[in-house]
């Protein structure tokens, strides 16, 4: 059993890296994913349960309802759960917020069991799902203390990628659950590993006494015009990630119903973005984050472009390869913008500061905090892009019978965060010089 709290902690420490950080790091990374991942499993079940529910009469749009509404209020809880483990402790708050996950497991199980429940019980449901969603939010604000300035990218990456990897997980995995023991089985099924993660969390994570600081300090960073700026361009990757995601299996089902029997091919979209995530982290480690992140903005329009085209065509090659595309756009994307925010807190932390110094040291530990704190107010408002995805396509369809009005939006939005991060990150007049000089 790890012990409870850490109190030396030095990871830009080389010889304390090597001697003993990494491992630590390295084990609290394993149970943060898999609790992180269960948190995606379950903010997410609701993207191929509808697809189920074919006893129920709901439109098309009250579905993308339900699937959105989780979103709407994990990204909500990702506020609060970004403060919970510099409260409470990483390990902690990891144990808590894996338990919390049996709320929307068994009532899910309840609500679909009963082919009488109303449609606004199954919305509140749903919400609760929500959850799951803020998991995301304290695993990375945790993780992010974890690792030394250089590698932050990759551990970021790799706890981000695990996470993500649950939408993936629970659409080819539930169809077969639900095929084999019925719909309330989606709830039920998890029961066991939600346990298993709040158990391996409480035996084998830490708490870290370096990480403790209190809400009203960590809040201060939502007065940087920084935090604000990430906020919307993350939007742009993780909020079209989940959005894109969690809408898959029902856009195929309403877009292309004579194809529905491939709705279960619709799992290997949020995979290819789960697992092309560590090489954004990865290759903006090596080129900045700001460069990779400028580009891949101007290929998530070009791909949102490609699906409005498969869908005006009916094509449904064009239009399930673009959009796996467009899914691994996002996912690339969101490596880039997560490794963007260390190097930026860092570089105004100790901007001015010589390197070795007493107070550059501290001023490197005060860049690590506001980064964990903007970490989680990123993620938390960036999360909301799922719920605009989905109410986009919802809206488009009940007014204009196609999905093409919310792509046009979207591939516009894209161009415009693409706009702002070369404005304030690259254009070399006007910038920040000691965020263009960290490379961010």
């Amino acid at each position: 059993m790890a012990k409870p709290w850490i109190s030396d902690w030095r990871p830009d420490d080389p010889d304390f890296w090597q001697g003993q950080g990494k491992r630590v790091a390295r084990r609290n990374l394993i149970f943060s994913i898999f609790a992180e991942h269960l948190g995606f499993t379950l903010w997410t079940v609701w993207s191929i349960v509808t697809v189920k529910m074919s006893s129920y009469d709901f439109s098309t749009d009250q579905l993308f309802w339900i699937v959105s509404l989780p979103n709407l209020v994990g990204s909500a809880l990702r506020i609060p759960y970004t403060f919970a483990p510099a409260k409470f402790g990483g390990r902690n708050f990891t144990v808590v917020s894996a338990l919390l996950l049996l709320i929307p497991a068994v009532l899910l199980a309840f609500a679909v069991g009963d082919p009488n429940t109303p449609y606004w019980v199954f919305l509140v449901i749903a919400a609760t799902a929500g959850l799951g969603g803020g998991n995301f939010a304290s695993s990375m604000a945790n993780i992010t203390h974890f690792y030394p300035q250089g590698r932050q990218g990759t551990a970021l990456g790799l706890n981000a990628a695990g996470g993500n990897i649950g939408v993936s997980s629970v659409q080819l995995v539930m169809p077969l659950v639900i095929g084999a023991f019925g719909l309330a089985a989606a709830g039920l099924f998890w029961i066991p590993f939600i346990l298993a993660a709040a158990l391996g969390a409480y035996f084998f994570m830490d708490n870290l006494t370096s990480a403790k600081a209190s809400p009203a300090d960590q809040l201060k960073v939502a007065g940087r015009a920084q935090t604000w700026i990430m906020s919307l361009l993350y939007i742009g990757t993780f909020g079209s990630f989940i959005g894109y995601a969690t809408a898959f299996p029902l856009l195929i089902k309403t877009q292309f119903p004579e194809q529905a029997s491939l709705v279960a091919l619709a799992f290997l979209g949020p995979l290819v973005g789960s697992l092309i995530r560590p090489a954004g982290g990865w290759l903006s480690d090596r080129l900045g984050g700001a460069r990779v992140t400028l580009v891949n903005f101007g290929a998530m329009a070009g791909a949102a472009a490609l699906v409005w085209q498969g869908l005006a065509q009916h094509a449904f090659p064009l239009f399930f390869g673009a959009y796996m595309l467009l899914v691994a756009t996002t996912g690339i994307g969101n490596g880039s913008t997560y490794r963007m925010i260390p190097a930026i807190f860092r570089a105004k932390a100790v901007a001015g500061l010589a390197p070795g110094t007493a107070a550059y040291e501290a001023a490197l530990a005060v860049g690590r905090r506001d980064s964990s704190a903007a970490v989680g107010i990123i993620s938390a408002i960036g999360a909301f892009g799922g719920f605009f995805i989905n109410r986009g396509f919802g809206s488009s369809i009940a007014a204009t019978g196609g999905a093409g009005a919310a792509l046009g939006s979207f591939a516009a939005f894209y161009v415009l965060c693409a706009i702002l991060t070369w404005a304030c990150y690259l254009r070399t007049a006007g910038s920040v010089p000691s965020l263009a000089a960290a490379r961010v």
